[in-house]
């Protein structure tokens, strides 16, 4: 009997579907409603108009903890509000698969192939470069209509689709979190904090390059490893099931006439659209247009008909449907989470936990604590309108200055995205990409704690320095 009980094979523990993950979150979410008391501080509008919190002004109110039988209700609220990413995440589905379907994007492939195939060592910094560089004024979602691109290319370079992936993600978190021109993140803080607008830019530059040089270094070893050895990636069996013929580097590299015009349409349909998220302060439901226009303009040079274009678009908007969902879930725990009142409860209690640290620390701790806080504000400039009232007077009590106060809001809200289920910029790249948010955890996780040790460092140094004005 105990030998036929040592040979019954162990059942190997399975990851449950995104879709429970997330819900997993949203329940016990709301199980905190009924945990922690409900308050909230005063807010009033400050001189630029921004609606701000009163730091000395808590109270605890009344609980109104969530039904966790309401979370269907909150599930729909959160499509509600994601409506229009999730539209443009499947219009750029639609576009990219009519590109595919050009063959245009294998002769792209083709040529980079050829052309960096061994040269990692350039090609992955100088995306992750060109990807920060746009993300210094945009949100990262900008990005995902072209991650399958990049990742077409990496695998076709021997790399995995993890690798893509984070090109366009790791890229776009330094430019954004670094918070060197960004608009939605430090310009608010600055304006909360009655600092000069933009003032501090040379160290959040400095900053910039310092976590590119890291986040590059990273990537390139990752890569290396996965290319020696492809049964390294978590990506292995996924990657193998997906269709080969997208990314050989053999398939008809021939550059005709009409696969140089769908070429064409691609790169200015990128131009078209950084130039209008930039100058003209596009949005979600611009970019949608512009992905729609990619795909019908790109067939139409294809030589495809009407109902060519229409079928190839159908396809794509199908493969993306199930992954844009997930985006809807995730606005479900704020949601939660604002509707009991507790999310300033959990902002008070962060300063009480900051206020215990030994001065020469509490720079990197108020990294440390924003980093916590973005968990549960997502919104960058909702985060700032939240915390900035209060950790200025307190960098004033504590000795640290408030430029380095915004910096360490920088960090904190930026780069724990890229590890949050809830997060769109995260889950929406993923979501086109086709990685399971565990497969790129079981990657991100040591991208995360070096992200945490060299902005530690970085906020540390400004503290020294007394980073300013004020």
């Amino acid at each position: 009997m105990l030998s036929e009980k040592q040979n019954v094979p162990k059942k190997k523990f399975k990851v449950p579907h995104t879709f429970v993950i997330i819900i997993g979150i949203v329940f016990i979410a709301s199980i905190l409603t009924w945990i922690l008391p409900a308050g909230e501080f005063a807010r009033v509008e400050n001189a630029q108009g921004i609606k701000v919190v009163v730091p000395d002004q808590f109270s605890f109110i009344a609980k109104t903890p969530v039904n966790p039988l309401l979370i269907p209700n909150y599930i729909i609220d959160g499509f509600s509000s994601s409506a229009k990413l999730i539209f443009m995440v499947i219009m750029s589905g639609g576009a990219f698969n009519v590109l595919v379907e050009t063959g245009a994007l294998q002769v792209l492939i083709a040529k980079v192939v050829a052309k960096f195939g061994n040269k990692e060592a350039i090609f992955i910094p100088l995306l992750l470069l060109v990807f920060a560089a746009i993300a210094t004024t945009q949100s990262v979602t900008v990005f995902i209509g072209f991650t399958p691109v990049i990742i077409m290319m990496t695998r076709a370079m021997g790399f995995d689709s993890i690798t893509g992936a984070a090109l366009p993600l790791l890229g776009g978190a330094i430019g954004f979190s670094t918070g060197t021109l960004n608009t939605s993140t430090t310009i608010v803080a600055q304006k909360i904090a009655e600092l000069p607008l933009y003032s501090g830019i040379q160290y959040r530059f400095f900053c910039f390059f310092v976590f590119w040089i890291f986040t590059s270094i990273a990537l390139i070893r990752y890569a290396r490893k996965v290319k020696s050895n492809p049964a390294s990636s978590p990506m292995y069996e996924l990657d193998k099931l997906r269709n080969d013929e997208d990314v050989d580097a053999s398939h008809d590299s021939s550059l005709t006439p009409r696969k140089l015009l769908v070429l064409l349409t691609l790169i200015g349909s990128l131009v078209v659209l950084v130039w209008g998220c930039v100058t003209r302060g596009w949005d979600l439901p611009e970019i949608s247009v512009v992905f729609i226009w990619l795909g019908v303009i790109s067939g139409a040079f294809a030589g495809f008909g009407p109902s060519t274009i229409a079928k190839h678009f159908a396809t794509g908007c199908q493969k993306l449907t199930v992954s844009a969902l997930i985006l809807g879930l995730a606005r479900a725990t704020s949601g939660v989470l604002s509707s009991a009142n507790i999310l300033d409860t959990l902002v008070y209690g962060c300063t009480i936990v900051l206020n215990a640290f030994p001065p020469a620390l509490r720079g990197m701790c108020m990294y440390w604590v924003n980093f916590i806080i973005n968990i549960l504000v997502t919104s960058g400039s909702g985060q700032a309108a939240v915390v900035m009232p209060i950790f200025t007077p307190v960098a004033d009590m504590v000795g640290i200055t408030r430029q380095t106060a915004i910096l360490a809001f920088n960090f904190g809200d930026g780069f724990c995205n890229y590890i949050l289920p809830m997060s769109t910029a995260l889950m929406g790249n993923l979501s086109v990409a086709n990685i399971p948010y565990d497969r790129w955890m079981r990657f991100m996780w040591k991208i995360m704690l070096l992200w945490l040790a060299v902005g530690s460092a970085l906020v540390f140094i400004a503290q020294m320095i007394h980073l300013g004005p004020m």
